[in-house]
């Protein structure tokens, strides 16, 4: 039996699976097949196949790609299954890879005679953008175009489809006990991910469900706790074991981010707040480091700032863990969402202004220094939701003011997310859908998230990476409007707009020259100040337009101390990052 899983990429509120990220998805489904069908040929297809091979819509992000496979027609034509992953619930801007949703995979594959099956989060819808409702016309048409429209958990229905068609259940939830093996044997499919094995870092699950839900339920809008409706934690051993499968392979880039708080890992229960765990999560990390010992990127996602407030012993534990077992540029998204106690109550967010402000300066202290890399070891960044029901005027000046007071007291967070809300189905907003004025206060949105972007990111992005910073290890990804644009791979990395066109998909050491509002720009060094143009010669710290005319008219140099000589006491500066 040949099985196409095409891979239409996920974003949600506790995982992410957009390349360079490979998440859950592919890979359990993968092995759940493998596990019931030895037999089976699976196929491994991106929407990037599907859009170079048929034509689709094709931005700055996939417009340069070719399919990874390049006979994906035969493939579709001959499969007996054809499995889709995808839903988009917590939107973005992407680089190098844009996800797919239910009315374009649906155009790709209507016509073929294989049984089609859909899974993920994609069963509840896609966010077009913030500020909208998910549309009843994706859900119809989901159920219109797939024979199989998985609730439960797609490793489990495929494993039991395989086996005896008759017997799948849709809406059932496998355990972790049952995931052991289709984590382990799924590994295989990465070998298949477009960019394998240098360009991929893979999402690794820990948890499921959401601790603080489970003691006074989720936030409003949140879609975990939807489909979750318990936490369970997976087994140390479990986790290491299918990072070894992956690392013998030669995946070098892992993200433990696949849980909706890394310091609540078998935490225990509490109310509103959970106990952490620091001993699970320094034997799960250390045991990690010991089967991967050249592990390239070891990174966490997400995690509640009320944890780490309400307990600072444990939770500082817990840093220092991830920075002892883990890599630079680490980024803990903190969902602190709006600094309106009001909002806040309404909405039964994760933390208050107080408790996210406290867990910044705690991981300040601890993960502020910066590591190899050039990034700092271990940061927060900030989600802010815009469009939450019990929302005026003054509550976008509370955030605003929440977010200048870090800024004004010297603090660091890696970067500050803004989106609208989005209402899926099944979560608190979804009942009062109609009530939900998301374009009430548009105008308000607009003003506040200008006036974050040139008052608190620019000088925030300052303080992160100054300019002399150097980045290592930047991946080229694209090139566009005369900029390569790159990132280094971990949790949130920079964007680096670099002014002119450099080989891609390869990795540059870059020093940083200038800021924008949530990029920076960078030249690749050791620049070659004989063969470099003028372009980028101008962007060397001291230089600048008029050195730069000068030092084109006495090319070529005959040695660095000629060239040093000439900039004078700015020479000093640079000198390490300058070749003739």
């Amino acid at each position: 039996m040949i099985v196409a899983i095409v891979d239409g990429y996920t974003d949600e509120p506790a995982g992410l699976g957009v390349p360079p990220y490979l998440g859950i998805y592919p890979r359990y489904a993968y092995g759940a097949i493998k596990k019931a069908r030895r037999d089976a040929e699976v196929f491994y297809l991106t929407i990037d196949d599907l859009r170079a091979t048929f034509g689709g819509e094709r931005g700055i992000a996939t417009k340069n790609k070719t399919p990874n496979f390049p006979n994906t027609r035969k493939i579709l034509e001959k499969a007996g299954v054809i499995i889709y992953t995808g839903g988009l619930h917590t939107p973005g801007k992407y680089l190098s890879a844009v996800p797919s949703q239910v009315e374009e995979i649906a155009k790709f594959i209507k016509g073929y005679k294989a049984v089609k099956i859909l899974g993920g989060p994609a069963f509840m819808g896609s966010a077009h953008a913030g500020g909208t409702k998910v549309s009843s016309r994706e859900l119809s048409l989901a159920q219109e175009v797939f024979d199989h429209v998985v609730y439960g958990d797609l490793e489990a229905f495929l494993f039991d489809y395989m086996r005896n068609p008759g017997d799948a259940d849709p809406f059932r939830f496998r355990n972790y006990a049952e995931l052991r093996d289709y984590a382990v044997m799924g590994a295989e499919v990465a070998r298949q991910f477009p960019d394998f094995p240098d360009f991929i870092i893979v999402e690794i699950e820990t948890q499921r469900g959401c601790p603080k839900a489970m003691g006074i339920g989720g936030c409003s809008f949140c879609t975990e706790p939807v489909r979750y409706r318990t936490v369970e934690d997976r087994p140390v051993e479990d986790v290491v074991a299918e990072v070894k499968a992956l690392y013998d392979l030669g995946v070098r880039h892992f993200r433990v981010g696949r849980q909706s708080c890394i310091f609540s890992y078998m935490a225990k229960p509490d109310g509103r707040v959970p106990i952490p765990n620091p001993r699970a999560l320094e034997r799960l990390f250390r045991g990690i480091r010991s089967i991967a010992p050249e592990v390239k990127t070891l990174h966490a996602d997400n995690a509640n700032p009320a944890v780490i407030a309400n307990y600072p012993a444990e939770s500082i534990r817990i840093a220092k863990a991830l920075i002892e077992y883990g890599t630079p540029g680490n980024v803990v998204a903190f969902g602190l969402e709006s600094a309106d106690p009001r909002v806040a109550k309404l909405n039964n967010l994760n933390a208050t202004a107080e408790e996210t402000y406290e867990a910044v300066k705690i991981l300040n202290e601890v993960g502020g220094g910066r590591g190899y890399n050039g990034m700092p070891w271990l940061l927060p960044g900030i989600n802010v939701i815009f469009g939450l029901p019990g929302e005026t005027k003054r509550s976008y000046e509370l955030t605003f003011r929440f977010l200048k007071r870090l800024l004004d007291d010297g603090l660091m967070v890696r970067r500050i997310n803004i989106r609208q809300v989005v209402v899926f189905p099944g979560t608190p907003l979804w009942h009062i859908r109609d009530r939900v004025k998301t374009e009430k206060h548009r105008k308000l949105i607009q003003h506040y998230k200008y006036k974050i972007r040139h008052e608190i990111d620019l000088p925030m992005l300052k303080r992160v990476v100054p300019v002399g910073t150097v980045l290592r290890d930047v991946r080229a990804e694209i090139y566009e409007s005369n900029l390569t644009y790159g990132r280094q791979m971990g949790s949130y990395p920079l964007i680096v707009g670099i002014p002119k066109e450099v080989p891609l998909n390869r990795f540059y050491n870059v020093l940083i020259v200038g800021h924008g509002f949530r990029s920076i720009t960078g030249i690749p060094i050791p620049v070659n100040v004989n063969r470099e143009s003028p372009r980028v010669l101008q962007y060397i710290p001291g230089i600048g337009k008029k050195k730069a005319v000068r030092i084109l008219a006495k090319r070529p140099f005959r040695s660095r101390e000629e060239f040093l000589a000439l900039l004078g006491e700015e020479g000093e500066k640079i000198g390490d990052f300058i070749e003739l």
